[in-house]
């Protein structure tokens, strides 16, 4: 079986802890690895991590390959120039598969943000959905509901088939009351999300039903790094999978989820699924509270107090604070589109950003300028890069930095600099025992991490 990760989501009704850089699928919220991480050990029990395929955008591209190469090297990423929904995304896999020569297969195709933990009811799941997909069904997994939830989408369903039912239709998320009558029916599932046919069926029907996005995908060529080409990719409608193919193919089947699940979209969900003390509260990191009640307060930095409060959501980065009701935690998503909206910077990164030789932390921006603080750990070191929008000038505060420029080598103590202009191929590395720390003032007309160009890594980044 071949496998799918849709990553190339944002993460935005988790704001301000889930960044458009650094999204929800990246981080952990239980115990150490991330969800993504989670899924792609999940999926290791049905492919090979060779045959594990990641698509996201090319933005996450080097963070995905980093945490996924933390685990196994042979697994493979795929970056979209451009977010074009999943139709899209799946679409171009699927094309990734055909071209290495792979098409009746049964593939598996899981987004990469949700938290299963009984892995032994998830395979027997999948294991009566391969029965199925070896019909000539596209399976879906559907969660039986035990509340009318608002915030899913819900699968219909008729007749029952061999280990499943066939699906009647595809529904948007309803308001409470025709929740709470689905929920009565007895009929009606959540639809998570997760899909199963073989290469070649979902292909048919993607021509079939959608043959403006199979037409552009017989155009795809992949490159050394997987990252598909923006001339092609940008004329894909951007279309879920759901609408362009699930709702209209006649070859749609339902296999019921037996695993427990959880969409971690909300903080609500993130809630729920933590330990509460006696008064239902989720505490983490700086906190002091007082006569507070069934809440969920997040401190990353600074002290957290809170008192006579009920049913919130307090969350605390380095760079804002976000409070609304618990039950309302959805409507973050509307805070976080309309900071995009004044071009917040709090949507983008944080302030502090770790990778595995250590972190950095931007300090001020301005038009044209961008300062940070960057610590190299000891004997660790920066890729071989170079920057297309940018210069840099460096200043050594503690430590002993090894520049690498243009061919040449510096060692610059504390208190000397050097200047990186736009194009130079370096690397600024740290062979020593103590930490480097250093100034980093980046000048030009882009400042971003996507403008890294990079040559040589020792974290498996090229």
């Amino acid at each position: 079986m071949k496998s799918i990760i849709l990553a190339g989501g944002s993460g935005s009704r988790l704001w301000p802890l889930s960044r458009d850089e650094y999204p929800k699928q990246l981080l952990s919220f239980d115990e150490n690895e991330s969800l993504l991480q989670k899924t792609f050990k999940r999926l290791c029990a049905f492919s090979k991590p060779s045959e594990i395929v990641t698509i996201t955008n090319v933005k996450h591209y080097s963070n995905i390959k980093l945490q996924l190469n933390g685990i196994d090297k042979s697994n493979i990423v795929i970056g979209e120039p451009i977010g074009r929904n999943t139709a899209p995304a799946i679409a171009s896999t699927l094309e990734y598969f055909k071209q290495t020569g792979v098409q009746d297969d049964i593939v598996l195709i899981v987004p990469s943000d949700h938290l299963i933990k009984n892995i032994a009811a998830f395979s027997k799941t999948v294991e009566q959905g391969k029965i199925l997909a070896e019909q000539g069904y596209i399976v879906t997994f559907g969660i039986k509901p035990d509340y009318p939830e608002t915030g899913y989408g819900y699968i219909k369903t008729e007749k029952a088939i061999t280990t499943g039912y066939k699906v009647e239709k595809f529904v948007e998320k309803p308001n409470l009351d025709t929740a709470k009558e689905y929920l009565e029916s007895g009929n009606y599932y959540w639809n998570s999300g997760i899909f199963m046919g073989k290469i070649s069926v979902f292909l048919s029907e993607l021509e079939k039903y959608a043959p403006e996005i199979y037409k552009n995908i017989s155009e795809l060529k992949f490159n050394d790094s997987l990252n598909m080409e923006y001339i092609v990719y940008e004329k894909m409608p951007s279309i879920s999978i759901d609408y362009a193919v699930m709702e209209k193919s006649d070859k749609i089947a339902l296999v019921e989820l037996q695993s427990d699940w959880n969409d971690l979209g909300s903080w609500q969900s993130i809630y729920n699924i933590k330990d509460k003390d006696k008064d239902g509260n989720v505490l983490t990191g700086k906190v002091v509270i007082d006569n507070v009640k069934n809440s969920f307060i997040y401190s990353q930095k600074e002290i957290v107090a809170v008192s006579g409060l009920e049913d919130i959501i307090l969350v605390e980065t380095e760079d804002a604070i976000m409070a609304c009701k618990i039950d309302e935690s959805q409507n973050v998503k509307k805070l976080y589109e309309k900071l995009k909206l004044i071009e917040s910077d709090t949507t983008k990164l944080h302030k502090t950003v770790f990778r595995p030789w250590g972190y950095f932390t931007s300090m001020n921006s301005g038009p044209g300028y961008l300062t940070k603080t960057i610590c190299v750990m000891p004997k660790q070191k920066l890729s071989v890069q170079s920057h297309k929008h940018r210069s840099e000038h460096w200043v050594v505060l503690e430590g002993r930095a090894l520049v690498k420029k243009d061919g040449k080598e510096y060692n610059i103590d504390a208190g000397g600099s050097i200047d990186i202009p736009l194009g130079s191929i370096h690397s600024l590395q740290n062979p020593y025992d103590d930490e480097l720390k250093i100034i980093e003032v980046q000048k030009g007309d882009y400042l971003s991490e996507d403008d890294i160009i990079r040559y040589e890594d020792c974290y498996g980044r090229v």
